[in-house]
């Protein structure tokens, strides 16, 4: 594991030294993602994004080294952590930290709190490096199901009310980790989060976790900035949910399992856009496909498609 506190960027990630494979990699994804590089083109010079502060929480893997570089290009600083203990690419998060013009001896990139194989502790720890920055806070959120903001309020509340609950309140393994974290944070700094929080302009999230996390705190006047719903936009559902899930799904099955999928019988649970694109990826690779779906029109579509269609009582 690589640490540093002392060099110009703090970090912690797996193994620096594979930045150049993941430099390589970053390089052919600039390729598939001609959003990202166009922005980059017309907009460097102006760096519109000059004064903005922002903590990813988003899976680190090589197409958001991309993404966080062009943010990067456009003027913004960056820490980043990723939002599942399983999805980094270590060479993805070591490439961020040297950056394209920096060496594994002399990082120039960013700062990323990101490895493969994360525990609970280690995951909401990292959450943590990306919120508090050595001179103060973000004042932008790019947040992928919603953890970032849950502590960040979490934090706040328990300010206000002087006293974090016992971790042993809650059955729940992941909140126990976070109510540790944010009693041992009260005990140094009662206003940590509340300064953080009064920051932050705004938060983007894409996952429909986090959506409706954000829309409860709204309707309970808790949320402390505006939020932006990235996860509906058209951009987002009908083509990452639907073509992104009809391309990695299979893709994870093998690399997980190498399972030969041809012959089997598989449950898709729900035909909305991640179903269909799920669905579609089995039948694909020779798998007999059954859905099940309590929408009747999401239902008869994947009659309409050919799918079998059951109740989960009846697979």
């Amino acid at each position: 594991m690589t640490t540093t506190a002392a060099q110009a960027i703090d970090y912690r990630v797996a193994d620096l030294s594979l930045a150049e494979f993941g430099r390589r990699e970053i390089e052919l994804a600039e390729h598939e993602m001609p959003g990202l590089m166009r922005t980059r083109a017309e907009y460097a010079d102006r760096q519109p994004l000059k004064g903005a502060r922002i903590t990813g929480s988003l899976h680190m893997t090589v197409q958001t080294a991309v993404l966080i570089e062009t943010l990067t290009a456009l003027g913004a600083e960056v820490r980043w952590a990723s939002c599942n203990i399983f999805s980094t690419q270590d060479h993805a998060a070591a490439a961020a930290v040297v950056g394209p013009e920096g060496t594994v001896d002399e990082p120039r990139g960013v700062p990323v709190f990101a490895w493969k194989g994360e525990t609970l502790e280690e995951y909401w720890w990292c959450a943590e490096q990306v919120l508090r920055w050595p001179d103060g806070g973000p004042n932008m959120l790019l947040d992928d199901g919603g953890d970032a903001t849950l502590l960040l309020h979490k934090g706040a509340e328990y300010e206000r009310a002087g006293a974090v609950p016992s971790p042993d309140s809650t059955d729940n393994e992941e909140m126990q980790v976070v109510l540790g974290l944010l009693g041992r944070s009260l005990e140094e700094d009662a206003q940590r989060w509340t300064r953080i929080g009064e920051e932050v302009m705004g938060v983007t999230e894409e996952t429909t976790t986090g959506v409706l996390r954000l829309y409860q705190m709204h309707e309970t006047g808790q949320l402390l900035f505006p939020a932006i719903n990235v996860n509906d936009s058209v951009t987002k559902s009908k083509f990452d949910n639907l073509y992104g899930c009809r391309h990695s799904l299979v893709d994870g099955i093998n690399r997980a399992t190498d399972v030969m999928i041809g012959g089997k019988v598989a449950v898709v649970l729900g035909y909305g856009d991640v179903g269909k694109g799920c669905a579609d990826s089995l039948r694909g690779q020779g798998a007999r496909v059954i859905v099940t779906e309590i929408d009747p029109i999401c239902a008869l579509q994947a009659a309409m498609e050919g799918y079998e269609v059951k109740t989960l009582e009846d697979v």
